[in-house]
């Protein structure tokens, strides 16, 4: 539990210096201070409040054990098993099979699965990607995630103001344009960056954690396989137009190409499902 804190408070300072980079571009040292400033709101605010726009983004819609008792009933048997408080539930209107956590703790947790898996996956395939995200909400690993999520639009969208609308150096002065488009282009792929470095080695302990939550290691391999086979295939325009939550999912949504599936934040399928196999020899 306290690495993963160490790991919160690391991503934390990592996004507050980047907002400081793109501050500095924008408006020299008052820009930097602003940025700065910035920056620490929306950490506190992200804390609260990251998981609700989240769910926002995807336009999730809660359920509960009479409007979806198939889910919502194993959700909380495997919650027991678990040993966490009961999650909110959600189910997001989107055919590519995927699921993610969300929230600031166990206590405030929140599980979300797309129509698309609930159709294409076999109910002990389904268990195990529940267990997957319940295993992350254990880890306490969602707060990352979601405030990563959060941070990392918040600085394409500033890097994006300093581009188009110009930068100051520290006298004040119109700053090279150039300044500006480099800003742009390397704020936001080092927002990338740090996601990846993070969420890559937490997957493989949600894996672990899932296969022990559920009791059928097998189970999440054969949902794993199944889900990159159809992800590849079927695009989630929700994703594709919030890229940053993209790490979020148990299965990255943006692997059908382009830019995004060259920074993947998730690690390679193939390996996920050796390590799954291995723990029960197959």
């Amino acid at each position: 539990m306290f690495g993963n804190w160490l790991k919160t408070s690391i991503l934390m300072a990592g996004i507050i210096a980047l907002f400081g980079v793109v501050g500095a571009a924008i408006g020299g040292k008052s820009g930097m201070l602003l940025a700065l400033l910035l920056g620490g709101g929306m950490n506190l605010f992200s804390y609260w409040f990251s998981d609700k726009m989240v769910l926002r983004m995807y336009n999730a819609q809660e359920v509960d054990a009479a409007s979806s008792p198939y889910l919502y009933n194993m959700v909380q048997g495997l919650a027991r098993n678990a040993g966490l408080p009961m999650p909110r539930v959600y189910i997001i209107n989107e055919q590519q099979p995927n699921a993610f956590a969300t929230g600031r703790n166990p206590d405030n947790a929140a599980v979300a699965a797309t129509t698309g898996i609930l159709q294409m996956l076999t109910e002990r395939e389904l268990r195990g990607v529940m267990a997957h995200e319940l295993a992350h909400v254990k880890h306490r690993d969602i707060l990352i995630s979601t405030i990563s999520a959060t941070l990392a639009g918040a600085i394409s969208a500033l890097a994006n103001f300093a581009m188009f609308f110009g930068g100051r150096d520290e006298e004040g002065r119109p700053a090279n344009p150039l300044v500006g488009i480099l800003v742009a282009i390397l704020a936001p792929l080092a927002a990338s960056l740090i996601q990846m470095a993070i969420s890559r080695a937490r997957e493989y302990e949600a894996d672990r954690g899932g296969a022990e939550i559920c009791g059928d290691p097998a189970a999440l391999a054969d949902a794993l396989q199944k889900i990159d086979y159809y992800a590849r295939g079927i695009p989630m325009p929700s994703a594709e137009a919030h890229p940053e939550t993209g790490q979020m999912m148990i299965m990255n949504p943006l692997s059908g190409g382009g830019l995004a599936g060259l920074f993947s934040t998730h690690p390679p399928t193939e390996e996920r499902i050796r390590r799954l196999r291995a723990m029960r020899g197959g």
